[in-house]
């Protein structure tokens, strides 16, 4: 049983012995905010309505946490994402404090015919955590993590960041696979794949979630498992946002020392061609404690181009030298910052202090194995600028994720030894065109050697038969899941799965 649920029966029956009921308790909250206007909005269909303010005021008095509305106090804050380039306008937010408000404000899109969006961490480089005209989620004062060492559990609720994952378990010795930026957002990153600096020993997020509750488009919450509701859990991990709101996840947790190995090692563009040589060679017979991305890029204000070996080792220290000795052949890098590190500390390593000061643009496939021709096509169209940032690189996949069955969960893409990712970033105000052209050009002559993408930084608009191939056999299945969780399609701000019923 989930200790949230304990915690909840043990206030109820305090409440009891105060003579107070959930319903008095629900009447404290109520009318502390004040709708004093009708809502513009727009339906499913993109056409104008009124939700008049009777239904709006009812709404807000449902709820423990706030509804923001435009123009009033905190709305402009909370309907913000990451990129700067996203700059879109809900009908309403909901800022809920529990699974209740999350139901409450499910069950007010769907009779009003909203579209909903799902904020967690606002990493959702296309966007997709908000939205026009619709009703915003936004989980972001929903956060907790709770550890249960003996069980080896995590509990953690829906708008958690992944960096209070990796401080509350590493400070019990445990660890699950938590993405490599610490202000990520649980939801997204676990519910559509999830890789990580331990992925390749203990597999993706999504392969590590013990449990869920989830609200779906009909406002119930639904606990799913291995032994409950299995289809679900099955389609919730690798299917995204598709089948509602994750508000409560239980991650398994793996013993590991909290000192690793990590840090980068860069050289100079002319070594670009070796180095990516010696990693296509041997970082697929990398041991499973070695994960090892390599990237090549320039650097914002028109510098020298770079190579880069970014790394964490959690194997045995002595093995360390032995599992990157191939790499020796490279010579001295211009900077080496690879050194015995607490973990957590690894995980907050490249986390942008001002995330919000580029934007940024990104495309995406997996690959199996990295050819010669794969390697000519990156260094023949790699190209820096006086105002952006470019970077391509590999994500190193394998190891443990390759392990399992692709029709065990939704995420498909275990034959994948890499994730090739492509990032453009360029100031707000400079020319977005001009820089959106140049990385799709680029694109277009990596995209040949990739088979399938991760959904997580797919763009926003990706039809119907992209998606069919991007999830192979599990597609139907996952059609059919929608039919049954989110019939009218409230649920597309994602890899979006339409449903038979709206196609």
């Amino acid at each position: 049983m989930y200790r949230r649920q304990f915690i909840g029966a043990g206030l109820g029956v305090w409440l009891a012995g105060q003579g107070l009921s959930g319903r008095a308790l629900a009447g404290v909250y109520a009318g502390l905010q004040q709708v004093d206007t009708d809502v513009q909005a727009l339906t499913l269909d993109n056409s104008q309505q009124v939700i008049p303010r009777a239904a709006v005021q009812e709404l807000a008095d449902s709820l423990r946490g706030r509804l923001l509305l435009p123009g009033k106090a905190g709305y402009d804050l909370a309907r913000q994402v990451l990129n700067p380039a996203i700059d879109k306008h809900p009908a309403l937010i909901v800022q809920p404090s529990g699974a209740s408000d999350v139901q409450s404000a499910v069950q007010f899109a769907t009779a009003n015919n909203l579209v909903i969006a799902v904020k967690c961490g606002g990493h959702s480089f296309s966007g997709k955590s908000t939205c026009d005209g619709g009703l915003q989620i936004d989980l972001s004062s929903y956060r907790n993590v709770q550890v249960d060492s003996a069980r080896k559990l995590a509990y953690v609720t829906g708008g958690s960041l992944l960096g209070a994952i990796d401080h509350e378990c590493m400070a019990r010795g445990l660890v699950t696979t938590a993405g490599t930026v610490s202000h990520t957002g649980v939801g997204g990153l676990a519910t559509g794949g999830g890789f990580g600096r331990v992925a390749r020993r203990f597999g993706l997020a999504l392969d590590n979630i013990h449990a869920v509750d989830v609200v779906s488009a009909d406002g119930r919450l639904h606990h799913a498992s291995a032994e409950q509701n299995p289809e679900l859990y099955w389609g919730v991990r690798g299917g995204g946002g598709n089948f509602g709101v994750v508000t409560h996840f239980a991650f398994r947790l793996h013993p590991m020392q909290r000192q690793v190995i990590g840090g980068s090692r860069t050289y100079s563009l002319d070594q670009a061609r070796r180095a990516l040589e010696l990693y296509a060679e041997h970082s697929t017979q990398a041991p499973r404690e070695l994960y090892l991305d390599c990237s090549v890029g320039y650097p914002p204000g028109g510098g020298p181009g770079f190579v880069s070996l970014d790394l964490c080792f959690s194997g045995p220290t002595a093995d360390f030298e032995r599992a990157m000795q191939p790499f020796a052949a490279l010579g001295t890098p211009l900077k080496d910052t690879v050194r015995s590190i607490d973990y957590v500390a690894l995980q907050r390593s490249t986390d942008m202090s001002d995330p919000r000061a580029m934007v940024s643009y990104v495309k995406d496939g997996f690959v199996e194995g990295i050819t010669p021709a794969l390697i000519d096509s990156i260094l023949n169209g790699l190209e820096g600028g006086p105002t952006r940032f470019t970077q391509c690189y590999f994500q190193h996949a394998g190891g443990a994720i390759g392990d399992v069955d692709p029709a065990a969960t939704a995420f498909v893409q275990r034959y994948a030894s890499h994730d090739l990712m492509v990032i453009l970033a360029w100031p707000p105000q400079a020319d977005a065109a001009a820089h959106t052209a140049y990385i799709r050009r680029y694109w277009s002559e990596l995209e040949p050697h990739t088979r399938g993408y991760y959904s997580v930084v797919a763009e926003d608009k990706v039809g119907t038969a992209a998606l069919r191939d991007n999830f192979e056999g599990n597609f139907q299945r996952m059609v059919a899941l929608k039919n049954r969780y989110d019939p009218r399609n409230h649920f597309r701000l994602n890899a979006n799965i339409k449903p038979t019923a709206s196609t």
